[in-house]
């Protein structure tokens, strides 16, 4: 559910319930969250800290770790969230950033994970992948993805139905 991520990482972080929630999903089971719920289910933990949840590097900063070397935010577009994330890459560049916005999330099978809900999910992973109007559907401008230079701040959106590769970091749907 929603609320402060700090507060579901002070109950459940490297406790056994912790534990058996990996083992729920090792047996194919559903682990699901929305606004902080969402946020705690990566390695890095946004909005962390106990004082205030604008600050992106707070004092709790270890998330539950279902998805590895990922930093999660929400309310992306809803509260012009969408720059906000740049803080926490620059300090953690290997680390890929989501951004949720409201009533918009992911479904994560292995190493892929497909859009659903209302919205965009927002990706930062140092490259860059643009779409077109084809039709009857959004379709990408370019078949490679651009790879962008460090210092770079871009992101793309993604919408209802696309697919990216966790693994290898590209949208392949």
């Amino acid at each position: 559910m929603g609320g402060r991520q700090w507060r579901i990482a002070d109950g459940f972080l490297n406790t056994l319930a912790h534990k058996e929630l990996f083992k729920v999903l090792d047996r194919g089971g559903v682990i699901g969250g929305s606004s902080a719920g969402a946020s705690i289910q990566g390695s890095y933990l946004v909005r962390g800290d106990t004082k205030t949840n604008v600050v992106m590097m707070g004092d709790h900063e270890e998330g539950l770790g279902f998805l590895k070397n990922v930093a999660i935010d929400q309310h992306l577009l809803k509260l012009n969230r969408q720059f906000d994330i740049f803080e926490i890459l620059r300090e953690h560049p290997h680390l890929l950033g989501l951004g949720l916005d409201e009533n918009t999330g992911i479904i994560v099978q292995g190493d892929t994970f497909e859009v659903i809900g209302e919205s965009f999910v927002a990706v930062y992973d140092g490259s860059f992948c643009q779409f077109v109007r084809d039709k009857e559907d959004w379709s990408i401008e370019r078949p490679e993805i651009t790879q962008l230079p460090e210092e770079s701040e871009r992101f793309y959106l993604l919408g209802k139905g696309r697919v990216y590769d966790l693994k290898n970091r590209r949208v392949i749907k």
